[in-house]
């Protein structure tokens, strides 16, 4: 069984930074994806970060140079470090997981077309303030 749970996410003022976090449990860092979307009310969930299980990564054109999505095994713990916060950052962040060897850009494409073939947290509330 799969569970994600995040944390991290208040008020934050324009150009501030902020740390997410999500503790994953059924999931094997090392076999799995991993990745982050958000979503404002009224939108569709947008990705806005993956970390495949080789490492590698793939990011919104948005966030390129301001986000960075990190793992760490030893505590099975997913990041987004944020900086440089916009009020357009503001929404929901949502950890996700999807199991298999996906590369990043297809697991967050493959999510954001179909959000049932992964697993999900039940996101955390970032607001950006001017």
């Amino acid at each position: 069984q799969v569970n994600l749970a995040e944390s991290g996410g208040t008020s934050v003022q324009v150009g501030g930074s902020l740390r997410l976090s999500c503790v994953a449990s059924g999931i094997i860092f090392s076999n799995d994806f991993m990745g982050w979307f958000r979503q404002v009310p009224g939108t569709e969930r947008e990705a806005v970060a993956g970390i495949a299980n080789d490492g590698s990564t793939s990011y919104a054109d948005s966030v390129k140079g301001r986000f960075t999505i990190t793992r760490d095994g030893a505590t099975n713990t997913l990041y987004l470090q944020m900086n440089s916060l916009k009020p357009e950052d503001t929404a929901v962040y949502y950890c996700a997981a999807a199991k298999g060897a996906l590369t990043a850009v297809s697991a967050l494409r493959t999510l954001t077309d179909d959000p049932d073939l992964g697993y999900w947290g039940q996101g955390t509330q970032v607001t950006v303030t001017s």
